[in-house]
């Protein structure tokens, strides 16, 4: 088959690999239907996150199960399903309590030694604990697939973030960064109920996404600027719920000091650049909350399913480019020079 793979930075290859097969009895192997590339894909791509050369990479798509191990009772041949950005194998202490991403027996796609998902094929290990079943009907829907495909990572970790922050019925959000998270993060926010939104960020194509999403305000500056326009937009208090979909020093450093006292900061930007930006001296005297990190999104799944599938989130404007498995290497030039938000891998 064909799949996607790294050799070094800004060398990415599409190359024949060994057809994926069932190696455990809780394996599937699924043929991808829809993949992407995400922002954080674009560290190793730049050379800034480690890789081995030929490692493959990718850890978002959705597809159609082609082959079940003899344990896997959950999902069959023919279903279509969307996996997660890390599978899990649904039965450890961290997976019942909802925290995926720490599964004992977890792991990322893209690994060394494991598929990714820029690629025709992939082996899932412990199928019955990673992947949920769609509707059948939604594979020859190509709009609802692509609103689908969010689930296996972006809305599902904005979801996470607007968690994280305390998003309530009629609070203040605003929302640091305005890629395909951040933009998420504001539709999270606005599906859990808040009032007013402002979205941080400078590219007016992704503003106006934004404002589709449910933003109320939109602030271009950045910096010490960002903080103050914020500020004012809030009678000086802030937010009550700041999502930190960045993961840069700076970011972090506005999250917090937009951040109204007594409120929280979710943060799943992930973490890059030379410190964290956290002024705990201000968090300690405004009692300014943060959670976050790895979004467990298998957890996320079945209670976001139902709202994609009928039309309440619509997730899908953040694909604004696709392209074959063949030119993927395309798509990473196009993000990385930011004249793609995110980029929808079709086979």
């Amino acid at each position: 088959m064909r799949a996607t793979t790294i050799h070094a930075p800004f060398d990415m290859r599409v190359e024949d690999v060994p057809d994926p097969v069932v190696t455990l009895p809780t394996d599937a192997v699924v043929r991808v239907l829809r993949a992407c590339i995400c922002g954080s894909d674009l560290w190793a791509y730049r050379g800034e996150a480690a890789r081995q050369p030929g490692q493959r990479i990718g850890h978002e798509f959705l597809g159609i199960v082609e082959e079940t191990g003899t344990e896997v009772s959950t999902i069959g041949r023919g279903d279509l399903v969307v996996a997660p950005f890390m599978w899990s194998d649904g039965t450890c202490d961290y997976c019942r309590e909802g925290l995926t991403t720490s599964c004992e027996h977890g792991g990322f796609w893209g690994a060394v030694g494991y598929d990714g998902g820029q690629g025709e094929a992939v082996r899932v290990p412990y199928a019955d604990g990673t992947l949920v079943r769609l509707p059948a009907d939604a594979a020859s829907d190509d709009h609802l697939l692509s609103a689908l495909l969010t689930l296996s990572d972006v809305m599902g970790t904005g979801h996470h973030a607007a968690l994280g922050a305390g998003v309530r019925e009629g609070a203040t959000v605003a929302v640091v960064g305005d890629g395909a998270v951040g933009l998420c993060g504001v539709l999270a926010a606005k599906r859990l109920g808040a009032e007013r939104i402002i979205a941080l960020g400078r590219h007016a194509v992704r503003t106006d996404i934004a404002r589709r999403f449910g933003a109320t305000d939109v602030v271009a500056e950045r910096g010490d600027a960002a903080v103050a326009a914020v500020l004012e937009l809030t009678g000086g208090q802030g937010a009550h719920s700041v999502i930190e979909a960045v993961g840069t020093e700076q970011s972090m450093q506005t999250a917090v000091h937009i951040t109204r006292a007594g409120g929280a900061v979710g943060f799943v930007g992930v973490p890059h650049g030379s410190g964290t930006g956290l002024d705990l001296g201000v968090m300690f005297n405004r009692n300014i909350a943060l959670r976050g990190g790895v979004a467990p999104v298998r957890t996320y799944i079945p209670e976001l399913l139902p709202d994609v599938l009928d039309g309440t989130i619509d997730p899908s404007p953040v694909f604004d480019m696709t392209v074959g498995v063949e030119a993927v290497p395309d798509g990473y030039k196009a993000m990385d020079e930011r004249t793609a938000l995110k980029v929808m891998v079709t086979n």
